[in-house]
């Protein structure tokens, strides 16, 4: 079994790990606060799905940038980076540059980034993966829990089940062989749409795209043919499901919670890769982090 696979596997405890440390953990953002979020690559993703459920919950004004486009002239009451590796180029030049109030939440203590912040630190579901899984949705989960302590309804009782569903059920019959994935979300899960499709280009180097679902149909849907998947997080609009089948693609709509159906998505990712004889730990062109020359 390949690392990447075993981490997907190991999510559910990671989780719940997760959920107990949100009760303890300091500097996050409270209640009210403006704040920024940032990251990297898969980082930039899980920071922009927390962006929106913060701010659609009404607690706080909340932005998502990548480390490299922060906008330095804006003020925030806290600046939240996600960062695994802690080594991130970008990251670390961010938090050395602003004089804003910052928090990380990070994989690997043993980092630059423990100098420059407070940390959050999620070392038990820090990966050897290349590609990020575990690391990505556990840090998604602390965040989504650490909200759910003024908002209970964000976070689902039944959660961990729920990821453990995630991990054994079969995927959509069909969806192995095709060659082109389209992931489409709303809201919130805009960010879990474009991160499904970054782990299955990343582990299996196939043709992918992610869309908010509406506007899917205004250009997008006319790639859509019987060599295509199209995936919705939290269920599809009405009807627009029913017209991507008639083009072609096999449909994917889970009621699983979407940061669990993401787990299914990274699954699919393992999958492909291995049915096109690839190694999905050893993604062409990609490092676990990316340091970028002085």
């Amino acid at each position: 079994m390949t690392f990447v696979a075993e981490e997907i596997a190991s999510q559910p405890r990671c989780w719940e790990r997760a959920v107990e440390l949100a009760r303890t953990a300091r500097n996050l953002p409270v209640a009210g606060e403006r704040v920024a979020v940032v990251g990297c690559g898969t980082s930039l993703f899980i920071a922009q799905s927390y962006a929106a459920l913060r701010e659609s919950a009404g607690l706080g004004e909340t932005d998502a940038f990548p480390a490299s486009e922060f906008p330095h002239t804006r003020k925030y009451d806290r600046v939240v980076a996600i960062c695994r590796s802690g080594t991130t180029t970008e990251v670390l030049d961010l938090l050395r540059a602003t004089e804003l109030p910052t928090v990380a939440v990070i994989g690997d203590p043993d980092t630059p980034i423990t100098g420059l912040t407070p940390v959050v630190v999620l070392d038990f579901a820090d990966e050897r993966s290349v590609v990020q899984t575990r690391f990505a949705t556990t840090a998604l989960t602390l965040l989504r829990a650490h909200l759910a302590l003024d908002r209970p309804g964000l976070l689902p009782a039944d959660l961990i089940a729920q990821c453990e569903r995630a991990v054994s059920e079969a995927l959509p019959a069909g969806a192995v062989e095709r060659t082109q994935f389209t992931f489409l979300g709303a809201g919130w899960t805009n960010g879990i749409a474009h991160e499904a499709a970054l782990k299955v280009r990343e582990a299996s180097g196939s043709w992918t795209e992610s869309y908010p679902a509406m506007e899917y149909r205004h250009g997008p849907i006319s790639v859509t043919d019987s060599s295509s998947v199209t995936w919705f997080f939290g269920g599809a609009p009405e009807g627009l499901a029913g017209q991507v089948e008639k083009a072609g693609a096999i449909v994917s709509v889970s009621d699983l919670d979407p940061v669990a159906d993401l787990v299914r998505a990274q699954r699919l990712a393992v999958a492909v890769a291995e049915a096109k004889n690839l190694n999905p730990d050893e993604p062409r062109n990609l490092t676990r982090s990316i340091i970028l020359d002085a």
